[in-house]
């Protein structure tokens, strides 16, 4: 159960983040627009993905969520940008992703 909603939330960042960077891309960096369409396409899809994580709280979902967002950002920004995180940066992706362990797998 765990490792299904790990990967639950490596597709939902994939969709969310990259439906983003599309959008970024059609509007700042004025690439086509059909970028954009694509991106809408991706956010779309991110909110089934994440319907499909076998916890049933929502808010715990979305907050979990929010600190694999944070990782998966950089992660991305590092990728596909170029960018280079900083002690700082990576410093707080690792503790927003102690943070989504917590929220989501800690015994209860």
């Amino acid at each position: 159960m765990t490792l299904r909603s790990i990967g639950l939330f490596v597709v939902a960042a994939l969709l969310e983040i990259g439906g983003a960077w599309l959008i970024w891309q059609a509007v700042r960096e004025h690439r086509a627009w059909w970028l954009a369409g694509l991106g809408i396409v991706a956010l779309g899809l991110y909110g089934f993905v994440a319907a499909l994580q076998p916890e049933a709280a929502f808010g715990r979902i979305l907050a979990a969520y929010g600190g694999v967002f944070v990782a998966g950002s950089l992660a991305w920004g590092v990728v596909l940008d170029g960018y280079r995180p900083d002690r700082f940066d990576l410093l707080g992706a690792l503790i927003c992703l102690v943070g989504v362990a917590v929220i989501m797998y800690a015994p209860r």
